[in-house]
């Protein structure tokens, strides 16, 4: 078997890829097994008796917003007994950052990957601080989401239908142009979302106060495309998911207690390791002790050749996760020791318009000793605090070691 060849073939499929946004629809209606018993969680499996404080939060956000309980105690209560399914996200080609709660009346993304019919869901991002993805459950953290699902959804679901279609790579592409990278910096994708939709939500036939409402939303909450950014990676690794013999990953993917990649050639296995602390900034009060460890599913961005894989393309993200200028550089430079190829698509200025490192090859990890780089927020340990910070951090290594020693059991 030329497992190099096949990388290459996997690697042409990436590249091939062409992430559209379909619309958008309740999370019940669209997400495949998606019932109303079930949640879906960030990263691995995993049980409530093992949830970090985040991710409880996050659920019991949930119960609170489907209004399956009126209170903490008896969403804690509900939750714990079985009364609902946990799964993760990437179980149903969905992804959720941070704790990547998906409950079935939520409003979400729908990306279809053109070039080969599979779709991708997210829900739409909240903003930072105090947020249901990072564990916050307050009645202003509920009272937004229901103003999501019962405004901008509607507003958002409208202007999709008469629009013309949009195709997330040019649009990433661009905003690595402009300085992001696509996880942990979004500001141009959110604006020049914003432009194109602007039109749209004009002409709209809503209240002006909606379309004012809707447009404020967007416009002061720079981590809005993320969520666009996320399944648009997605529907991209996961179509080369199931093709024999190869080692590129297709998740790696974190629930605040354990990571877990996948890889292609290997379907539907998970190989887990304990989630890392975050090396980063944090907001003022907060400090290492009270962060919980690295979580969500944002790291299909760095998966899918994006995210701190293109910091280099993204100096000012240094302000926000920490560090310098020249270490966004040497990140990006050690990424391409461990990836199949260059993307053709996402460029990055500083480094002569380099394409970005595409595609992680689970031999080239384990032979080189290069773990990929993350960049992530930071979520407080308890339940119902919120955001407490930005920062860095890797994979554990045995993920990559254990994959490999599969992997070898099985093709050779």
């Amino acid at each position: 078997m030329d497992f190099k060849k096949i990388n290459e073939e996997a690697f042409k499929k990436i590249l091939a890829a062409e992430p559209v946004i379909a619309g958008l629809d309740m999370a019940k209606n669209v997400i495949p097994d998606l019932d109303d018993s079930t949640f879906l969680h960030a990263g691995p499996p995993v049980t409530w008796e093992k949830m970090c404080g985040p991710m409880k939060g996050g659920m019991i956000g949930g119960m609170l917003y489907e209004r399956l309980a009126s209170s903490e105690k008896e969403a804690v209560e509900k939750l714990s007994s079985g009364a609902i399914n946990f799964d993760p996200c990437h179980h149903h080609s969905t992804v959720g950052p941070m704790a990547g709660v998906v409950t079935p009346n939520m409003p979400v993304w729908i990306i279809e990957n053109k070039t080969y019919g599979n779709k991708a869901y997210c829900t739409l991002n909240e903003g930072l601080g105090k947020v249901l993805r990072y564990g916050a459950f307050a009645p202003e953290v509920i009272e937004r989401l229901n103003w999501m699902r019962d405004t901008l959804y509607p507003v958002l679901k409208m202007i999709f239908q008469k629009c013309d279609t949009l195709y997330m790579k040019p649009i990433i592409a661009q905003a690595l142009q402009m300085g992001d990278e696509g996880h942990n910096r979004n500001r141009a994708g959110t604006s020049l979302f914003l432009r194109m939709i602007g039109p749209y939500l004009i002409e709209a036939d809503i209240p002006n106060k909606d379309k004012v409402d809707v447009f404020k939303f967007i416009d002061a909450n720079d981590h809005f495309f993320l969520n666009l950014t996320m399944p648009a990676a997605k529907c991209t690794t996961e179509a080369i998911e199931g093709i024999e013999g190869c080692s590129i990953v297709t998740v790696m993917a974190r629930n605040g207690t354990d990571l877990g990649i996948r890889i292609a050639g290997l379907p539907g296995e998970w190989f887990t390791g304990p989630a890392q602390s975050v090396d980063g900034l944090y907001l003022p009060g907060f400090s290492e002790e009270d962060a919980n460890p690295d979580i969500g599913d944002s790291t299909i961005t760095e998966t899918g050749g994006i995210g701190a894989f293109a910091m280099a393309a993204a100096p000012a993200i240094i302000g926000f996760v920490g560090g310098t200028v020249q270490d966004a550089i040497d990140y990006t430079l050690k990424m391409y020791e461990i990836s199949v190829g260059e993307n053709d698509i996402f460029k990055i200025p500083a480094l002569d318009f380099r394409g970005t490192p595409t595609g992680i090859d689970i031999v080239k990890v384990v032979e080189s000793g290069i773990l990929p780089r993350i960049n992530t927020g930071i979520a407080h340990k308890d339940p119902g605090v919120g955001q407490i910070g930005a920062g860095l951090t890797f994979p554990p290594k045995n993920v990559f070691s254990d994959a490999l020693k599969r992997f070898g059991e099985r093709y050779l």
